[in-house]
């Protein structure tokens, strides 16, 4: 405790020498813990959303599907070769698949009054809301029997209700406008934001696959099959039975490449963890410069203690100090010194992860293991850094100090 006190008033009265030296381990431990918490969130939310699109979902569409860097999806080249009759095959014949729908999809204008916005139409049987595990905040999703009588209804996105009624509860019930069609709004969905490919479903409307077929369109062809699976282990055997299939079905030879993509929630996931694993890289890479940074200002600050303390040093070894006790006194300021310096840098990127956490809507997910690490790892820096001052310290001649005390 002594020893303690001696440091803390040692380094009380060179205040600006001790900020300046803690200010590195106090970037290295801040950068630390926000950067490494901060994709750890990035990471389970990405699970969460992954869980979100429905269990196992296995998806089969028209075109390429390219995987941008944060996770989200692009298809190009679709075409418009993918039928029904493939849909049916498919979810009639490939045995890891449990439950499956066709789907249309496409961009168009939605009006109600003089109130016109954009959206995402997603057309697809009822058991779509099942397959991708969505329940309607304000009336119901479409049924059997509507979806067979090719009946006008719809269901809107949050965000879709909310500019076209004010009060997405009022848009139950009501009529929109969309291909040269009136349209009953019978749901809407609660806010839900986008998911791991980048579809926002808040910005779409959800119709009968039969309606938009062959009322709205009278078109032959579909966008895709999305699919639940029984388990994830099954995820590359179904892929290659449905690659197989569709191959078969639209007649394309070896050489011929693919006109469709067969994509998993699994696959967007996967590369978004590859971007996030970069920034955890980039983390632990800046912070070790930070640290560096700091050990130096550490022994830099140190020597100039031990310069300064000289006389102090001589006069403690003349009533009886040890080598060894002058090596822990200096070693204990030194640890100190860079323990205050992390632990006021992880105070704040807790601080920092929480807003974040608050403002991105991420799980509020904290380790402790990475908490007391940081710490630790800061006072064991700050043990290294002042190692080369102590030994320098300890081996002050006291009758040289005494002649010359300058």
């Amino acid at each position: 405790m002594q020893r303690l006190r001696i440091a803390l008033r040692s380094l009380a009265a060179h205040r600006m020498r001790t900020v300046l030296a803690m200010l590195g381990v106090f970037l290295g431990a801040l950068a630390l813990t926000a950067v490494l918490h901060i994709s750890k969130a990035m990471v389970k939310k990405a699970d969460i959303e992954t869980q979100r699109l429905g269990p196992n979902l296995l998806q089969a569409l028209s075109g390429q599907a390219n995987f941008r860097r944060e996770g989200s999806t692009r298809v190009t080249g679709m075409t418009t070769t993918f039928s029904l009759e493939d849909a049916r095959e498919i979810l009639g014949t490939v045995p890891q698949v449990r439950l499956g729908v066709p789907y249309a999809s496409g961009s168009m204008p939605v009006r109600y009054g003089r109130v016109k916005t954009g959206s995402q139409l997603m057309a697809s049987p009822p058991a779509y809301a099942q397959v991708r595990m969505l329940e309607t905040e304000h009336g119901r999703f479409y049924n059997d029997e509507e979806e067979a009588t090719q009946a006008k209804v719809c269901v809107l996105g949050y965000a879709i209700a909310q500019r076209l009624f004010g009060d997405p509860a009022d848009a139950v019930g009501k009529q929109v406008f969309f291909f040269r069609a009136n349209v009953q709004v019978v749901g809407v969905l609660p806010e839900k934001g986008q998911d791991v490919t980048g579809a926002n479903l808040d910005e779409m409307v959800f119709t009968p696959l039969s309606t938009y077929m062959r009322r709205f369109t009278n078109q032959d062809w579909i966008s895709g099959v999305f699919m639940n699976l029984h388990d994830q282990n099954d995820e590359t055997a179904a892929k290659a039975t449905v690659t197989d299939i569709l191959r078969r079905r639209h007649h394309m030879g070896p050489s011929r490449k693919d006109d469709f993509s067969v994509i998993s929630a699994q696959d967007s996931a996967r590369l978004r963890n590859q971007a996030l694993d970069l920034v955890w890289t980039l983390g632990v890479l800046s912070s070790s410069i930070s640290f560096a940074v700091g050990a130096l200002g550490i022994l830099s600050i140190m020597i100039l203690l031990v310069r300064a303390r000289r006389l102090e040093i001589g006069i403690r070894r003349a009533v009886g100090a040890s080598r060894t006790v002058i090596i822990r006194q200096f070693l204990a300021e030194a640890g100190v010194m860079a323990g205050v310096g992390g632990a006021t840098g992880v105070l704040a990127a807790v601080g920092i992860v929480t807003v974040v956490y608050a403002v991105g809507d991420f799980p509020y997910l904290y380790d402790p293991l990475l908490i007391i690490g940081a710490c630790v790892a800061s006072v064991l820096l700050g043990l290294v850094a002042g190692a080369y001052p102590a030994w320098q310290a300890s081996r002050v001649e006291v009758l040289e100090v005494l002649r010359n005390p300058e």
